[in-house]
């Protein structure tokens, strides 16, 4: 699966995740102003949907477009469509 095809890559994406959850909790341990921790969220919100964006990209063009494995797949410019509205929607 693409998941596993690009494991490492996804995992350096979840540790920086990880270090972004950890400075939100030292910000509030900190009792950081309210703007730097509403920030840091904001941050780590664009990080996770820009993982979910990455995931769900390599699933539609692994699953769903690649012609060679799937004979019947998705047309690719309505998966590019699709794809289009998924990362619009995660932003």
């Amino acid at each position: 699966m693409h998941t596993t095809l690009h494991k490492s890559k996804l995992l350096a994406r979840v540790r920086r995740l990880r270090g972004q959850v950890e400075a939100i909790e030292r910000a509030l341990e900190a009792e950081a102003g309210c703007d730097r921790v509403m920030h840091l969220i904001a941050a780590t919100r664009g990080a996770m949907a820009g993982l979910m964006a990455e995931v769900v990209e390599d699933h539609v063009r692994t699953h769903l477009v690649d012609a060679e494995r799937h004979p019947g797949a998705l047309d690719a410019q309505a998966a590019e469509q699709l794809l289009d509205v998924v990362r619009a929607y995660l932003k």
